[in-house]
């Protein structure tokens, strides 16, 4: 049995605390918040600490710490963590800029720990499947890829505490909300060569961009249009992620890309297109994708090999947006390097 804590009740603590309880080979030791009030639900689940540090001294049975604070504190925490030798979870983004993500994925290998970054859209069925197809070579040379969030965050969203929308501690639509999309396009397209891109704070009362629109070239040499926005009235329209090849076009999408909207592939006959689509309706989410990161750190720890999604992972869509970002303050193209 592999033993986790958590640093961080926050909104985004639940879903890890549901995926430890619901893993296979998982346990729940304690919880970690400098909010006292928040602990108090998690008082009969396992062992509370408003200290960090007090934590990992006290509770010695811990093998792994969830990080899922503020993103801008990520890299201060992982640094307590390793040092004490955990193995860490990490929440998306992995840092605000690839400094830091580069430092916490050096701390990790010093340290010798496990290190994986929470990018669970990864593990949708959907998204499996498109991997499945891309991993068997179906579509041929690739032409170009599309990356599109559509959302609605209101004013109120941002109000809900002093940290978001600000850079120091959340970063931005591309960032925040966006991060995960970036995430499978770079995992489907491979490494990007550069971007141009524009962004904008048009709706919402924050430090950083509500909308933001680019294109990339792949080091392949494929292109890619990029659109991310939390200024989507009155609510979510859309998220997906749109493939196009030689011998293919996919998309996948909805509200959050779950849903084969476009499954036209040469060597997948009308028959088990029709079969793969209605599978995914009928289960559109599968097993939680937190759920597959916990177990999948536990196969790492009990076998002492890398998590599926790494530290290298994580840094990868952190340098696309950093590069994004300067694209669009200086209104250049940016090579990544």
């Amino acid at each position: 049995m592999i033993n986790f804590a958590i640093v961080g009740a926050g909104f985004i603590a639940q879903k890890h605390i549901d995926a430890i309880n619901n893993a296979e080979g998982a346990n729940l030791v304690a919880v970690c918040d400098t909010n006292e009030q928040r602990l108090e639900e998690y008082k009969e689940l396992c062992n509370v600490y408003t200290d960090l540090n007090e934590m990992l001294e006290q509770q010695t049975d811990i093998d792994v710490v969830n990080i899922c604070v503020p993103s801008g504190l990520h890299f201060k925490l992982a640094e307590i963590i390793a040092a004490k030798g955990k193995h860490i979870v990490m929440e998306k983004p992995m840092a605000l800029t690839s400094s830091d993500s580069e430092k916490i994925i050096a701390i990790a290998e010093k340290a010798n720990i496990k290190l994986s970054v929470v990018h669970p859209n990864r593990f949708r069925p959907a998204i499996r499947a498109l991997q499945d197809i891309k991993s068997k070579g179906l579509f041929g040379k690739l032409s170009h890829a599309n990356a599109t969030v559509r959302w609605n965050r209101g004013q109120e969203y941002y109000d809900q505490a002093a940290w978001r929308g600000t850079k120091e501690f959340d970063g931005g639509v591309l960032m925040n909300q966006a991060i995960h999309n970036l995430d499978l396009l770079i995992w489907f397209m491979g490494p990007v060569k550069s971007v141009q891109a524009m962004a904008a704070t048009r709706l919402r009362d924050i430090e950083t961009e509500d909308v933001a629109v680019g294109v990339v070239e792949f080091e392949s040499g494929a292109l890619g249009v990029i659109e991310a926005a939390t200024t989507i009235y009155p609510k979510n329209l859309e998220e997906s992620l749109s493939i196009f090849g030689e011998a293919g076009t996919v998309k996948v999408g909805g509200p959050n890309a779950i849903y084969f909207e476009t499954l036209n592939v040469s060597d997948i006959n009308e028959e088990e297109k029709n079969k793969l689509i209605e599978n995914i309706k009928e289960d559109p989410f599968g097993k939680p994708g937190h759920q597959w990161i916990i177990e999948d750190m536990v196969r790492a720890v009990e076998t002492n090999t890398e998590p599926v999604v790494t530290g290298k992972d994580g840094l990868a869509p952190v340098k696309l947006i950093e590069a994004f970002l300067e694209s669009a303050e200086t209104g250049q193209k940016v090579f990544l390097q």
